[in-house]
């Protein structure tokens, strides 16, 4: 089927003819037509625009012109991300019917990458805890995970071979892990925000998902550089995932486990399939206690988190607040409580994680790491527990969800490496070569 094709074979078969992209547009508009009254993916399917695009770059390809990384390739968008024409609801009715009037940075990147933009996928509440309706595409009983609950069952359903999301604690990886597919977050800054909903200017990053981890690096790759319009962008070169995956380690990868606080909190599937991962690799990976500022980062995260949540969508809230969930305001409320000075602390101990990871990673190749707490939850029981990536997402380092294992139920369960900070392209390098020391041990 056209639709389940991985963003890499669909761009190389465009480009060799085989296909088109109208064809393969046209196979993803069926298949939502077909699946997501289930699932309930999509805000809006722009089908009309997507067929137009691809048209275009059917016929760009025709007239011999330079192809793009993502030519002719379906992309959804997590509903914070402005689109030119489209409305961005960020899942509230606060902003219902708010058009965008220019694309944000990551869509006019993907514009110029040759990508085809299918329409708006399903977000939370303002991106956060809120859970949506969607479904989980391997069971829609079950959660896919938020907050980019959407791009993550798109992905997963066969919509569309990439999406776009974001994290702000654990929305991209946790998705991806109950979704079961690739899931990765950048190093932050390495992405422009400028045009996204803006919940924590500190810690919001953008994160995107595909079939395997060339889509994921491929898309990443397409949508980073520096933009002086946002102010965590890094204004240098940015690593290159893509050209990690090309290459083969020096050495064997060294990976670090650690012994986290709230490591307890992983279901007993999530545990056994991990300590196989970690036998497995035998000698190449060193358990190690994490200190007590790493632990506490859970805390200060939730603080600048909420923090500046209440004041960055304080007009939402001031004038909106009669549609704002009873899940929502009293985080608001706990926002609006916490002192300049539990605000500055919290943001010194970010700093803090982020010299400490930097040093750490002069030992180790990759952390490993849970990407949630197991199989997804029912829905009626939210959106799962984010605990497994909130020190990672502060820190900032670069993220990837791996989907190697499955619950007792046959639900997804990732796993998750964690790498050095702007070394996005040693973090693939490494997974990669996960992927494939545990396949041939098999």
């Amino acid at each position: 089927m056209l639709c389940q094709l991985t963003a890499s074979e669909a761009r190389r078969q465009i480009a060799e003819g085989l296909i088109t992209s109208q064809q393969l547009v046209q196979a993803c508009l069926d298949r939502i037509a077909e699946t997501d009254e289930s699932i309930g993916a999509w805000v809006h399917v722009d089908a009309e625009g997507a067929l137009s695009q691809a048209r275009e770059m059917d016929d760009l390809r025709r007239k011999g012109r330079t192809l793009g990384p993502l030519h002719g390739v379906p992309v959804g968008l997590k509903d914070i991300f402005d689109v030119k024409g489209l409305a961005t609801e960020c899942g509230s009715p606060a902003r219902k019917g708010t058009i965008a009037e220019i694309d944000c940075r990551v869509t006019a990147n993907l514009r110029q990458a040759g990508a085809v933009v299918m329409g708006k996928t399903v977000t939370t509440e303002f991106a956060f805890l809120n859970p949506a309706d969607t479904g989980n595409p391997h069971n829609p009983a079950h959660s896919p995970g938020g907050s980019s609950s959407g791009s993550a069952a798109a992905v997963a359903a066969g919509h569309v071979p990439l999406a776009i999301g974001s994290q702000t604690n654990g929305s991209t990886i946790r998705p991806a892990s109950f979704c079961g597919i690739f899931g990765y977050k950048p190093t932050r800054g390495v992405i422009s925000r400028a045009g996204v909903l803006q919940t924590s200017v500190t810690l919001d990053q953008v994160g995107v998902f595909g079939r395997s981890l060339e889509d994921v690096s491929l898309l990443a790759d397409a949508l980073s550089g520096y933009d002086p319009h946002d102010p965590a962008s890094l204004a240098r070169p940015s690593p290159c995932a893509s050209a990690g995956l090309r290459r083969q380690p020096p050495v064997e990868p060294v990976f670090a486990w650690l012994d986290l606080s709230f490591n307890d909190k992983m279901s007993s599937d999530a545990r056994d399939g991990i300590n196989e991962i970690l036998s497995g690799l035998g000698s190449r990976v060193e358990r190690i206690e994490a200190p007590k500022s790493v632990n506490a980062l859970v805390d200060y995260q939730k603080i600048v988190h909420e923090y500046e949540i209440a004041r960055h969508l304080a007009d939402d809230f001031e004038h909106h607040w009669d549609v704002i969930s009873e899940t929502l305001k009293p985080v608001v409320e706990r926002g609006r409580s916490y002192s300049d000075e539990q605000y500055a602390e919290a943001l010194s101990m970010v700093a803090g994680a982020e010299n400490y990871f930097e040093e750490f990673f002069h030992d180790y190749d990759a952390i490993i790491a849970p990407s949630a707490a197991g199989e997804a939850p029912l829905k009626t029981d939210g959106t799962g527990d984010p605990v497994f990536c909130t020190v990672w997402t502060t820190a900032g380092l670069p993220a990837v969800n791996l989907p190697l294992l499955s619950g007792s139920t046959g639900l997804p369960i990732g796993v998750q490496l964690i790498g050095s900070g702007e070394h996005d392209d040693r973090l693939m390098t490494t997974a990669q070569w996960m992927v494939n020391s545990l396949a041939a041990a098999e």
